[in-house]
């Protein structure tokens, strides 16, 4: 039988009579040696973005050892080396008709016409070619544990994503005739871009100037702050029509963002849309934490910020019940909150509606690469030195899942075209970070990422466990198709774990960009279908064939689908505030200018 660890305390105590001398010295070994390994992880996150580097070594020597263990493998790669070169070689001889391999849908590094032609498309088909033997050396090789894959194929593809030819000027003809014919000006003006970002990192500030003001350009929705906790503003909106749908909306946005990603400039504001189409809504502004909050758990967020909130709304609107959506990690929290209110007979919920957000984390996207039980334990020590994650470290991982996009495409345009990135609204408000608290956090990828508690019954509100199939009101689910933080197959796993009426979306666009997505918006799509309560269960794949496709925005979906639901019919706007909860100021309000 194993013996439980043994804590220092215990060790000091079951110890026989020392001096005090060697007393003292066990006491400070004792209480610094956590403190050392917690100092050396701080530092280690500092310089990797917070990415544990013990991940990576582990993956490899799994994968090693198991590739070392099939030397059928090896044969079957050989067999596709000489293959490739064999069709390389016809078209380096011209005797090829077309490309030997194109690249993915995704991929738009080689679009320019330049790289079909000699010698630059033997370049570009030779990089494909390597690129396609390495996905499948790092992927499918059996006894490989399926984070370890993971990881090994993403190193890979960062390796190569480096040492694309389109990263090297004399490689990639779009920057050598940009270069022939501006006569060097590009790269010039690519050297001041390059001196420029690296001025602003050392700033710790955009390179650009502000061109987009919270609260004038961006978050300028008019409204008015009605409650305020240690965590959260409550932002009531003055009304645009004379008349209101009786239930309001209460928006419950993530934490992990500022929540004016749905209010950013007013032709594509999610929430001037509903005031515009007569609803009376309210949304969470999450405070920026900083050390001081470091100890707050995931279960505050519900209590001082969804539930107080709908305390606010019930005083100002009155008893109709609350139309409530939640988005990425906020749509999460609203799920715990439902069931939590569905447990304790709570009924001031009329809908639930979820924006990109996930219920079940097994299938949990690319962030999976960076949540295993090795990066958790380096980044709870990580965030417990400085009593939060930093928006940087969470910039960084999100910028290597797309690196294509994010660094070298923008490295190339920037730096070897020499063109200066004009910004937007959406630009602006990514740039605008914000942390969270170490404590939640630490809770959030253990308990929701690792252990799946939420999906498996085990996710506590309130001291108690929550089921998801308690809740029994009408949902509103919406994924995004090229979502690669929340996939939308993720996110349909929302229909396993209810009994509900359940209305699923799945719009055209990321994470972001599927969301926010306003009628009028060209090259939009998006297809919906119903699962009314006690239907038959429709895999993904099949609802993906089945479901009715429109062209447009699932935003007028949405508003059709609230006015569906059992209603008191339209009623005289609502007071600004009430009595227990007075205007406290102008809307944006303080919280959102944390930086």
């Amino acid at each position: 039988m194993i013996a439980d660890p043994i804590s220092p305390e215990q060790i000091l105590a079951t110890s026989p009579d020392l001096p005090p001398a060697t007393v003292l010295l066990k006491e400070m070994a004792l209480s610094t040696s956590h403190d050392l390994d917690r100092y050396l992880h701080m530092v280690q996150g500092r310089m990797s973005f917070g990415i544990s580097p013990i991940s990576p070594w582990l993956a490899f020597l799994d994968w090693a050892a198991h590739r070392a263990n099939a030397p059928g493998r090896s044969l079957s790669q050989a067999v596709r080396a000489v293959d490739a070169w064999s069709q390389w070689s016809v078209l380096a001889l011209g005797r090829a008709t077309g490309p030997i391999i194109a690249p993915a849908a995704s991929d738009h590094r080689f679009a320019d016409p330049a790289w079909q032609t000699w010698p630059y498309n033997l370049i570009q088909q030779e990089f494909l070619l390597i690129e396609r033997w390495w996905e499948h050396e790092t992927t499918n090789l059996p006894g490989v544990s399926r984070s370890s894959e993971r990881i090994v194929n993403f190193c890979a593809r960062q390796i190569l994503d480096a040492w694309s030819p389109t990263n090297f000027p004399w490689l990639n003809p779009e920057v050598t005739a940009t270069t022939w014919r501006k006569a060097g000006g590009n790269l010039l003006a690519g050297w001041h871009n390059f001196v420029a970002d690296w001025v602003a990192i050392g700033r710790g500030r955009p390179a650009d100037p502000a061109r987009f003001v919270v609260g004038s350009d961006l978050a300028a929705t008019p409204g008015k702050i009605v409650a305020r906790t240690r965590l959260m503003e409550l932002i009531q909106y003055t009304p645009t029509t004379p008349r209101v749908a009786a239930e309001p909306i209460l928006i419950v946005p993530a934490w992990i963002m500022k929540y004016y990603i749905l209010d950013l400039s007013p032709q594509n504001s999610l929430i001037r849309y509903l005031v515009d189409q007569g609803h009376t809504v309210f949304t969470l502004s999450w405070r920026n934490p900083g050390p001081e909050l470091g100890d707050t758990d995931f279960d505050a967020y519900r209590v001082e910020g969804v539930m107080a909130a709908l305390d606010a709304i019930v005083a100002i609107n009155g008893t109709a019940p609350v139309n409530a959506v939640g988005y990425c990690l906020g749509g999460t929290l609203l799920s715990v909150t439902a069931a939590a209110m569905a447990r304790d007979g709570d009924k001031r919920l009329g809908s639930v509606t979820l924006l990109a957000a996930q219920t079940d984390f097994t299938e949990a996207g690319e962030l999976q690469l960076f949540i295993t039980e090795d990066q958790v334990a380096f980044l709870t020590d990580v965030m417990a030195e400085q009593g939060f994650l930093d928006s940087q470290q969470m910039a960084g991982a999100f910028q290597l899942l797309r690196s294509n996009d994010l660094i070298w495409s923008r490295a190339i345009r920037s730096y070897l075209l020499g063109e200066h990135e004009m910004p937007n609204d959406m630009m602006a408000w990514n740039q605008d970070g914000t942390r969270l608290p170490a404590r939640m956090h630490a809770e959030y990828l253990q308990r929701l990422f690792l252990d799946n508690d939420l999906a498996e019954g085990r996710f506590p509100a309130g001291g108690h466990p929550v089921a998801l199939e308690d809740i029994r009101l009408p949902c509103f689910v919406v994924g995004t198709e090229t979502d690669h933080i929340a996939p939308w197959r993720s996110v349909y796993k929302f229909h396993l774990m209810t009994e509900t009426d359940v209305t699923f979306v799945l719009t055209s666009g990321g994470h972001n960009a599927g969301i926010v997505s306003e009628p009028g918006h060209p090259h939009r799509h998006y297809r919906i279908s119903q699962s009314p309560r006690g239907a038959i269960y429709t895999p993904p794949e099949q609802w993906l064939e089945d479901a009715e496709r429109r062209v447009g925005s699932w935003w007028d979906a949405w508003n059709d689908w609230l006015k569906t639901l059992p209603s008191k019919g339209d009623v005289s706007p609502p007071t600004i505030g009430a009595a227990r909860y007075p205007v406290l100021a102008e809307a944006p309000g303080d919280y959102v200018l944390q930086h």
